[in-house]
Order: structure tokens, then C-alpha cells, then sequence
């Protein structure tokens, strides 16, 4: 019960850091009405209200995840992370199939459907995010295309 009343109080002050750092967007004068200050702001909210629920109504006896899935969520979390940092200096293609395969590993631990379900997506997911959607996506690093 204390714990989700804890965790409510965490939600609810990074909410209030996410809204106040969206206060600082610099929009332009083409903007539409919910633009680049307002759509974080309205998420902002709903965490808050999301927050103030856990608050008012934690659970009695909160489940807490085994000490395996503690660790796949960890592995899932610093993968993202990594992910994130990869894009810029590796592309799209390579950094997206390595994240694809290790998370589509731990939700089934088969090397070989997880290596090529990697591959797929990343291939996939480039050419609907660059050629459908029309995203400026670099494929692979810049050094290599000379």
C-alpha cells in the first residue's frame, strides 16, 4: 500500500517536470492548436491524475515481479537506452535489429526466429518510416555512404 502511494508521488512530480519542461518549447507562429506545448502539457495531466488515483486508491497487497522478470525488464529498459544513443551515429537499419532481436528473444528465447525477426522489422519499419511517411531516416552510418 505504500509502495503505489510512493510510486503515485513519483509519477505525479515527474509529470510536473515534464509539463514545466514543456513550457520551454519554442513554438512558431505556424503552429496548430495543439502543437508542440500542448499535447505534452495534456500528458502531463492525465500522469497526474494517473498519480493522484495510485494515491488515493493504492492497491491492499501489491504483486511484486520475481526476481527473473525484474531482470528481463532491465534488460528490455537498458536496451531502449542503448537503442536511443545508436540511432544517431549507427542509423536506423543496424541499431533497429539488434533491439528488435534481443527484445523478440526474451519474449521467445530462440536465437534464429529472434535474429530474423530483428532483421524484418528493421527493414520494415525503414521503409514505412522513409518512404511511406516520408521520415529522413538515415539507413546505415553516414561514413559509409561516403
Amino acid at each position: 500500500m505504500t509502495t503505489d502511494r510512493i510510486f503515485g508521488v513519483v509519477v505525479i512530480l515527474g509529470a510536473l517536470a515534464y509539463i514545466a519542461g514543456a513550457f520551454q518549447i519554442q513554438t512558431s507562429f505556424l503552429s496548430d492548436p495543439v502543437g508542440s506545448k500542448t499535447f505534452p502539457v495534456i500528458l502531463g495531466g492525465v500522469a497526474i491524475l494517473c498519480g493522484l488515483v495510485m494515491i488515493l486508491r493504492p492497491d491492499e497487497q501489491p504483486d511484486w515481479p520475481d526476481l527473473k522478470t525484474l531482470v528481463a525488464i532491465a534488460i528490455a529498459a537498458i536496451t531502449m537506452v542503448a537503442y536511443a544513443y545508436a540511432l544517431k551515429p549507427l542509423g536506423f537499419l543496424i541499431p533497429t535489429a539488434v533491439c528488435a532481436g534481443i527484445l523478440s528473444f526474451q519474449i521467445s528465447p530462440r536465437a534464429l526466429p529472434a535474429a530474423l525477426t530483428g532483421l524484418a522489422l528493421s527493414i520494415g519499419l525503414f521503409i514505412i518510416f522513409k518512404y511511406i511517411l516520408g521520415l529522413g531516416l538515415q539507413p546505415v552510418p553516414k561514413t559509409w555512404l561516403g
